[in-house]
């Protein structure tokens, strides 16, 4: 096993990667990740202004310690974030133990995560991103297949990874319709190292997320789902009764403008993507209930070992 892979598993209750929700991550739903055993994100931008983010990462080394998954920053790495650098800086301060970075892959930001020892994970859409980030230094990849909330691609999970270990041996966590402990064990026997769980735990008490979002996660499904360029420029997806509440039809949703893209202004129309318009992955067919985070983790890790000893049998 890759030496990276092994010493993120060694820390780990179950395989799995709690995803960097924006706006709805923050401290408490980080902290409730991590000492559950699973790695807990959240984006460096959900801390506004920039001092509170200093704050959090102060809070998170105070308290998580030895016993608790580490904990992973989103850095968003596109030339809209005007705080990137400023983010990188309090990032090597404190030292992040692992680094997700989405939008862009550059080398600069992976040497300086790299100084302390720190790990850097990049999602990618396809295998030639794929590449791109494992030249400019990436340590490991976050593959977004069909199915995931938010920024997702369209190839099928078992195409981008299959094609992706062909050629990589290092940490690779998959995104796309994962809300179950038997959709981990599943991302894991097609090669994928750890399971990267996001919508799930949208509808948790400790997500810093509208209650009417959470309720709306969990009397939904994938049919509910609606992917589309218009809100961020960027193609993702959405919850269906969201866009209808905005008063949009989301049959005949208009291209976005991909030049306009502001992340998280959704500058491509007056309702604003994350704030009004709800990102969220297909695979919410399995959230009955707004729980505790711990509860979902513990729900994840029972189905998962009840998954495996299927297979066994």
């Amino acid at each position: 096993m890759n030496p990276v892979t092994a010493k993120l598993l060694s820390r780990l209750s179950i395989p799995v990667i709690g995803s960097p929700l924006f706006i709805i991550s923050n401290p408490e739903l980080v902290i409730a990740q991590c000492r559950a055993g699973i790695i807990g994100s959240f984006p460096s931008l959900n801390a506004r202004p920039l001092p509170q983010f200093e704050e959090w990462l102060q809070r998170l080394n105070g308290e998580l310690g030895p016993d608790d998954a580490p904990y992973a920053v989103n850095l968003i790495v596109h030339k809209s974030t005007d705080r990137l650098m400023a983010d990188l800086e309090l990032c090597v301060k404190y030292q992040a133990p692992v680094i997700i970075t989405s939008l862009g892959a550059r080398e600069d930001v992976n040497a300086a995560i790299h100084s302390y020892g720190g790990v850097v994970l990049h999602d990618v859409i396809n295998n030639r991103f794929a590449k791109k980030a494992i030249e400019k230094g990436a340590d490991g990849l976050i593959a977004v297949a069909a199915g995931a909330g938010g920024h997702a691609g369209t190839l099928s999970p078992f195409a981008l990874v299959q094609e992706i270990r062909e050629w990589f041996d290092g940490p690779l966590a998959l995104s796309g319709s994962i809300a179950t402990g038997d959709a981990v064990l599943a991302a894991r026997a097609m090669g994928a190292d750890f399971g990267y769980i996001g919508s799930a735990f949208i509808a948790t008490d400790e997500a810093r997320a509208d209650q009417r979002y959470k309720e709306m996660i969990v009397q939904s499904s994938g049919d509910d789902i609606v992917y589309s360029d218009l809100f961020t420029g960027v193609s993702g997806n959405y919850l269906k009764p969201s866009i209808v509440a905005a008063g949009m039809d989301p049959n005949n949703l208009p291209k976005g403008d991909y030049s306009t893209m502001n992340f998280g202004s959704g500058g491509n129309t007056e309702a604003k993507a994350w704030k009004d318009i709800w990102g969220c992955g297909q695979g919410i067919g399995a959230v009955k209930a707004v729980v505790p985070a711990a509860e979902l983790i513990a729900r994840l890790q029972r189905e998962y070992a009840a998954a495996g000893m299927r297979i066994a049998a």
